[in-house]
């Protein structure tokens, strides 16, 4: 599904040169479960966010489901990330002023879809309902708690049906029992065949993975399977 060939990426501070990724090789089949880890500077997110197409790469190739789409401009990478890629974020990255059901439907707004039409409307609903939250439709995330709002963040990363999701430290701002309310619906969802790639620095987040792959130095230092 997604395959990286000698793929950098390089940061200018002044007259330094930082390689966060370099030339990193590495290959992700359908269905897999991913967890992506390494000390901070490790070259992690710098990966999930060239990976993902959120930045471009400084050199190689990357190709998503056997097409390269490394050297698609902008518009192209935002149209792509829309319809086959899911993001879940630490943070959540809700709109605040936008209740829950509004929230999840927004990726159908960028997709050409009227967000008051009935299929957005139901769409959204059936998502909510799938991360246990049919009953916070109308909630702001203010009113919704850490764990309600990480699963806002994954039903919105659901409703384009993804073949791809991006989970950056997903459990990262939760409590321990909403870490493992999240974890359960990673897991289901990778049952259910979505292929998912997880950065974490928590060891027992990475164990629910299939595939643990450690990077140093913008480099993968291993990469085995459990």
């Amino acid at each position: 599904m997604l395959n990286l060939k000698r793929v950098s990426k390089n940061y200018k501070i002044g007259d330094t040169v930082i390689n966060a990724l370099d030339h990193v090789s590495l290959k992700v089949e359908e269905k897999e479960f991913v967890a992506i880890m390494g000390p901070s500077g490790s070259g992690k997110s710098t990966f999930l966010q060239v990976a993902s197409m959120l930045a471009e790469p400084s050199a190689g190739e990357i190709f998503l489901n056997g097409v390269e789409v490394s050297s698609y401009n902008e518009i192209q990478r935002a149209r792509l990330r829309n319809k086959q890629i899911g993001f879940i974020f630490q943070s959540f990255n809700l709109l605040a002023r936008t209740s829950a059901l509004e929230n999840v439907m927004m990726p159908l707004f960028y997709a050409g879809i009227k967000t008051d039409s009935n299929y957005a409307m139901d769409k959204a609903k059936e998502m909510l309902e799938r991360v246990g939250l049919g009953d916070r439709l109308y909630n702001t995330p203010a009113q919704l708690s850490g764990g309600q709002q990480q699963r806002v963040a994954i039903a919105r990363a659901l409703i384009n049906d993804p073949t791809l999701i991006f989970a950056d430290e997903p459990t990262g701002n939760l409590d321990s029992k909403s870490g493992e309310d999240i974890k359960k619906i990673l897991k289901e969802l990778n049952k259910e065949g979505k292929t998912i790639i997880m950065v974490t620095h928590e060891e027992d987040v990475a164990e629910i993975a299939k595939r643990q792959i450690v990077f140093k130095d913008g480099k993968v230092l291993s990469d085995h399977k459990s």
